[in-house]
């Protein structure tokens, strides 16, 4: 899998103005919803809220991976944000939060679910990627950092 796969340019977002970990999730629900013309926007919200309950998605590095299960779902899809500033997000290593990559997935792909995660977190792990998506000026700029 490649992140092009699951990610489409208009799902990413730059230097988003959020103030919250919630905030964040509703930006990153709406985009998804925007993409997901079948899907109801509060579902997505939930199931990455529900999630977050379990334990923080927050790697570390300023690094967030929320994702979520939904139901009506055919493939994964994921949503890119950077904002504008970090955000408090009881991440593993208690920094604030400034990439996003939330994933969604169909709810019966719990195996394809993990690979997914895999690739991604490999792929945030590369300094030189993250780099160039925390100096990235435009949607298109982060699209291309990150694929």
């Amino acid at each position: 899998m490649e992140i092009k796969d699951i990610l489409a340019p208009g799902c990413t977002l730059c230097a988003v103005q959020g103030t919250s970990k919630k905030r964040i999730f509703e930006t990153i629900s709406d985009v998804a919803n925007k993409n997901l013309p079948d899907i109801e926007l509060d579902p997505i919200l939930t199931s990455l809220l529900c999630r977050e309950k379990m334990g923080s998605t927050g790697i570390g590095n300023g690094i967030a991976i929320p994702h979520g299960r939904l139901a009506g779902l055919d493939k994964v899809m994921a949503v890119l944000i950077t904002s504008d500033g970090p955000i408090s997000y009881d991440a593993i290593d208690n920094q604030p939060v400034d990439i996003f990559f939330a994933i969604l997935v169909p709810e019966e792909q719990a195996q394809g679910h993990l690979q997914t995660l895999a690739t991604i977190a490999a792929k945030l792990n590369d300094k030189d990627v993250v780099k160039r998506l925390r100096h990235a000026k435009t949607n298109q700029e982060l699209y291309e950092a990150i694929v």
